[in-house]
């Protein structure tokens, strides 16, 4: 099993030793296990998870040299993706998961300690009243998000998380043009910039995917973000 992942991760430029291959292997396993009495992920073929959660998590390494961030946030992240991925590949990276739902962050909990992951934090809640508080806001090299929201909502969810300096990167599907430019405004409100837009193919399928890369310019208002539920609602136009 692990030739697969081996060579669709050396297909993005990742190389990684036997432990940290055993380490997404079992991340598989405990991923499949669990999605039998809880809604993980719809997809479940090996081969598919690789590309399609795996890879496709890791292929950051388009847009960004994960071996200067230090820290890193995971908004919404679900089942784990980007940020487990990311850990497992680039261990010297500090990661915090946050979720909405109980039951993942449960999973998340397990899943980081069978694998033995160090130095991962896991958050129940909501982005918008995290980035309020001080221990969270604007402390991150970088902030990421697989999350299904629109550009403007994401940016108001992840930006008060990213320090001066540091980075936001949305993933993103192939046709992000239009929906780039609906979030202008709320990319300049939250004091960022964006920097580039790197769209690829998922080495060996035909799934176009794009990364959004928003530099964090200067603080954050406080007045973003916005009470749970208005970023969803109402994104900044």
């Amino acid at each position: 099993m692990d030739s697969i992942l081996d060579k669709k991760l050396r297909d993005i430029g990742i190389e990684l030793n036997s432990r940290q291959l055993e380490k997404f292997d079992k991340y598989y396993e405990l991923l499949i296990e669990w999605n039998k009495v809880m809604n993980l992920t719809g997809i479940t073929e090996y081969e598919e998870v690789i590309e399609k959660h795996f890879v496709d998590s890791l292929a950051l390494v388009k847009v960004c040299e994960l071996n200067d961030i230090h820290t890193l946030i995971d908004v919404g992240t679900g089942a784990g993706f980007p940020g487990i991925p990311l850990k497992i590949a680039f261990p010297h990276i500090r990661v915090t998961l946050l979720d909405s739902l109980n039951k993942r962050i449960k999973f998340l909990n397990h899943v980081t300690n069978e694998l033995e992951l160090k130095d991962v934090c896991t958050i129940h809640g909501r982005a918008e009243d995290y980035a309020r508080q001080e221990e969270y806001r604007e402390s991150y090299d970088l902030g990421v998000s697989r999350a299904v929201a629109n550009l403007a909502t994401l940016s108001e969810y992840c930006l008060p998380y990213v320090r001066t300096g540091g980075l936001f990167i949305s993933y993103k599907s192939g046709d992000i043009d239009e929906e780039i430019k609906d979030s202008e405004k709320a990319v300049q409100v939250l004091s960022g910039r964006v920097e580039d837009v790197v769209k690829f193919q998922l080495p060996g399928t035909d799934i176009h995917r794009s990364f959004v890369k928003i530099n964090k310019v200067k603080k954050c208002s406080m007045k973003y973000p916005r009470k749970a539920g208005l970023p969803g609602k109402e994104p900044i136009k």
